[in-house]
């Protein structure tokens, strides 16, 4: 059923996705049984699932999308297909029928088609790329929004490059999205390139429908004296799963992650991560927060990795976890890894409910219990919200965030 989805769209191609459809077709689902999805239960068979032919209708506008008024430009991807384009900026935006053959092998390789089963769909059915590149020297003053939508009970492989050519600066903004009701899979490749001295902020927000599975790889490639600051707002899915991994190439490179995330009902939202350091003096910092009510779960595994010659590395995990309805779950794994000295690492975690004693705090100070949890939640969230990289998001997260506990809340969901 999946022969007619090999045909490339690129004659150099041919040999690329023939192999990656046969490592497809090799693959299995991955289970429990397997470290890397020890708490995640798919449910389901990615080759019994139809892939996206074309692109169907768009979507509406949501809440987030609307919030970002101050844009460079705009692009729309629709089932794996790149479908608009607006832009009037200095950025450079392409489509795959616009890349040239380095470009094109950028894309293509980023993620190993072996590495699980929906990589090696993307590499072989994935239909089109959009490449964002921020020429040498530029600063590209507002950010590129890029709305990846799944419209049908389908599979899609979008993907995305960014790319700060030396001494440039471009902010990004991916949202994905599916239809309600839908139970979409789509899984999306997103890469940024930062050449030296250049700087990217990215943040990507995931609010697919419950029902949809989002299965993201992310890939980080960082050169000498440059930074990238990613932020992850995840909200959707009854599997939203995030695979990133940070490679600090360059001497003096510089990452920053930071994320919120809060499940519900019985949403799994999985967060696994490779912070690599392979160059001098590099640094980065990983701090992620989120709440859990219901049955949901969340899962949290990082990892610090330094290389041996990756000397005075400075490096410092933190993920910080609220536990709000009796049945819901937080698993949070943060590790180190470290071949050298002389460097500063460090890497903690907290898994637990609203803490009592702010909580009796501001009771005493005349507050309701509903208040006062309210007034906590705020406070948890906000200082990660404020520092999101990319300006316009903090105020529709904070709402949303917000929205979710108070409706929990007044229904009795939360302990």
């Amino acid at each position: 059923m999946f022969d007619r989805m090999i045909e490339p769209l690129e004659p150099s191609s041919r040999a690329f996705r023939t192999a990656a459809f046969e490592s497809f077709d090799a693959a299995a689902m991955p289970t429990q049984k397997l470290e890397r999805w020890k708490y995640v239960d798919l449910g389901f068979d990615l080759k019994q699932i139809p892939v996206a032919t074309g692109p169907g209708d768009p979507l509406e506008p949501g809440p987030f999308l609307g919030s970002i008024t101050d844009r460079e430009a705009s692009v729309v991807v629709i089932d794996g297909t790149v479908t608009e384009v607006t832009s009037g900026s200095e950025a450079d935006i392409r489509s795959f029928s616009d890349l040239d053959d380095l470009q094109i092998d950028r894309v293509a390789s980023l993620i190993d088609a072996d590495r699980d089963i929906f990589a090696a769909a993307r590499s072989a059915f994935s239909p089109d790329a959009v490449v964002v590149t921020a020429p040498r020297g530029v600063t590209v003053s507002g950010p590129v929004v890029i709305d990846l939508q799944a419209t049908s009970a389908t599979s899609s492989f979008p993907r995305v490059a960014v790319v700060a050519e030396e001494n440039a600066e471009i902010g990004v903004i991916v949202m994905f999205r599916s239809a309600d009701g839908e139970p979409a899979v789509i899984v999306p490749q997103i890469g940024l390139h930062a050449e030296a001295g250049a700087r990217i902020r990215y943040v990507g927000v995931q609010n697919v429908a419950f029902e949809a599975t989002a299965v993201v790889h992310q890939k980080v490639e960082i050169g000498r004296d440059a930074t990238v600051r990613t932020g992850e707002v995840g909200l959707g899915g009854k599997v939203g799963r995030l695979d990133l991994e940070v490679d600090l190439e360059g001497q003096g490179s510089s990452a920053e992650v930071l994320g919120v995330y809060f499940g519900e009902y019985d949403q799994t939202l999985d967060y696994r991560m490779l912070i690599h350091h392979k160059g001098r003096n590099s640094s980065s910092d990983v701090f992620l927060k989120g709440a859990v009510e219901d049955d949901a779960q969340s899962v949290f595994t990082g990892l610090l990795k330094i290389d041996k010659g990756a000397e005075r590395t400075s490096a410092f995990e933190t993920n910080r976890n609220l536990v709000l309805s009796e049945g819901a779950k937080a698993h949070s794994v943060p590790n180190l890894e470290i071949e050298c000295d002389d460097v500063v690492c460090g890497h903690g975690s907290s898994v637990g409910p609203l803490e009592t004693e702010h909580l009796y705090y501001l009771r005493s100070r005349g507050l309701s219990t509903e208040r006062a949890e309210r007034l906590m939640i705020k406070g948890f969230f906000n200082e990660i919200i404020d520092r999101l990289p990319v300006s316009g998001l903090a105020e529709p997260v904070r709402e949303e965030l917000f929205a979710r506990f108070v409706e929990a809340q007044r229904e009795g969901r939360v302990a």
